[in-house]
């Protein structure tokens, strides 16, 4: 899609419920459609609403190693409620491995910002990038919120996505946290709480998958 096409695309869908959105999205991608997950709190929502439309959508999940048990537990719970079709990916370097040369996996502080950037790097943005050369989607819908962090603020529902080279839907871009936990209530769907992303030095820190930053890291991935 051109910029102005994206424009009148985020003009049209800007009141529109996200399962919509979620029609929309799916209707552009020509049977190319995946979603991504890191099954943190909320997450499921954005599953929930794509399986509603297409049951098998292929389902991209990082798992860099560190996630708590409560998280696993949590992914494994929603992939047989929802009858997921998860394609998981992983780093090619263990967390063992990761925490024998590097002294484990960074302090989350805004002091260890290089370090994070290249855990990050290793860890989460090159198998995503394996996973995206895979699947090749045309659609990659995200369950991104413009109230998450500065980033995301200046993004839309529907935008371009350089790192990875699809077009990125973002259904619940413009709900807060009232509205996620609301339609979670509705459809009785389960929650996770426990989650920890040692990528990120605090929740307002994008780690590299939708920044530009992580663009480059790709590349040189």
């Amino acid at each position: 899609m051109t910029p102005d096409q994206i424009a009148q695309a985020n003009a049209e869908l800007r009141e529109k419920a996200p399962l919509d959105i979620v029609r929309w999205a799916i209707a552009q991608a020509g049977g190319r459609a995946i979603v991504s997950t890191n099954f943190r709190p909320y997450e499921a929502v954005i599953l929930h609403l794509v399986t509603q439309v297409q049951p098998n959508i292929p389902v991209l999940w990082v798992d860099h190693g560190y996630n708590k048990p409560a998280t696993y537990t949590h992914a494994e719970e929603l992939k047989k409620l929802l009858n997921l079709d998860i394609r998981g990916f992983v780093p090619k370097m263990t967390a063992a491995h990761y925490d024998a040369v590097h002294g484990g996996a960074p302090e989350p502080t805004p002091e260890n910002e290089e370090r994070i950037k290249t855990f990050s790097t290793v860890m989460k943005l090159e198998p995503f990038q394996r996973g995206m050369r895979e699947l090749a989607p045309t659609v990659w819908i995200t369950a991104l919120r413009k109230v998450q962090n500065p980033n995301r603020a200046g993004l839309d529902i529907v935008s371009h996505d350089a790192n990875f080279g699809s077009l990125k839907v973002s259904p619940v871009f413009y709900w807060n946290d009232k509205d996620m936990h609301n339609y979670l209530t509705e459809h009785h769907l389960p929650n996770e709480w426990d989650y920890f992303d040692p990528a990120k030095a605090d929740e307002k820190r994008e780690c590299g998958l939708h920044a530009a930053w992580g663009g480059k890291a790709v590349a040189s991935a």
